[in-house]
């Protein structure tokens, strides 16, 4: 594994070292203040076959994942809810049902190329009125204190500069008592399983990104990105930390996706 000049659009050339803080873009090391346009050069990229890669690559299972996290929330009735990172609305049209008529799901996402291809996927469905749409930073949610019964993020923190940040203003916007979910890709547990799984993830899923979905760079970025993520334990003490509370996690797929859901109190 290893990060090369191959990675790089080309049209982007690092600065020196130590010009600015910097932080990660997969293996790459960038500059703090330039990584939210890397990943939305990234998520522009993709966001046109973006449902289609994520099926085709997880062979249909990440929407198991999905359901499996949304049935850990616990949504009630009339819940007003925040999906942050919300993308092509998949989390939030699984909501949906569980909040009803009565319910919201703001759709926050940095990236309106995302955000617009998944309006035509909730407009064929009867939970169009239901679902709202923002665009806007998860690190600066526009949103007041304790504005939401529940708020998740699936397979978007790991993008943001500053994790944690987001983590907070979920926090900040959820109302006390209110219910926290995070989906996100770890490492498999079983060894085995595990160097498959790298096989596949840094060798065939690229490859297969540059034919099926235009881009190597940005099926590159994936697997490069859930390395440098923190493990369920880290990830459990990181949100314990931020104050959310009965913090637990379950493990998908021998570890391939985690779901960590809490509370605020």
């Amino acid at each position: 594994m290893k990060s090369s000049n191959s990675t790089i659009p080309e049209e982007t050339t690092l600065p020196p070292a130590g010009s600015s803080p910097s932080t990660h873009f997969g293996f790459l090391t960038v500059p703090e203040d330039e990584k939210v346009n890397w990943v939305r050069r990234h998520f522009n990229t993709v966001a046109y076959k973006y449902d289609f890669m994520n099926t085709l690559l997880s062979f249909g299972t990440h929407y198991i994942w999905k359901r499996i996290a949304i049935r850990m929330m616990g949504l009630q009735e009339g819940d007003r809810v925040i999906d942050v990172c919300g993308g092509t609305a998949d989390l939030a049209l699984m909501a949906a049902p569980f909040i009803g008529s009565s319910g919201r799901v703001m759709l926050y996402d940095i990236n309106w190329a995302m955000m617009k291809t998944g309006i035509p996927k909730a407009a064929a469905t009867p939970y169009a009125d239901n679902i709202m749409y923002i665009q806007g930073d998860a690190e600066k949610i526009a949103f007041a204190d304790e504005s939401f019964d529940a708020a998740m993020v699936g397979f978007g923190i790991r993008n943001l500069t500053h994790m944690e940040k987001g983590f907070r203003e979920m926090y900040r916007v959820l109302k006390p008592g209110g219910k926290f979910m995070c989906l996100e890709f770890s490492e498999p547990v079983t060894p085995w399983f595990r160097s498959l799984y790298d096989f596949y993830s840094f060798y065939i899923m690229p490859g297969v990104g540059k034919i099926l979905g235009g881009s190597r760079h940005a099926y590159t970025y994936l697997p490069e990105s859930i390395r440098m993520f923190p493990g369920p334990e880290k990830l459990k003490y990181i949100l314990e930390e931020i104050g959310f509370k009965k913090v637990t996690y379950r493990r998908l797929t021998n570890g391939i996706a985690v779901v960590h859901v809490g509370r605020k109190q």
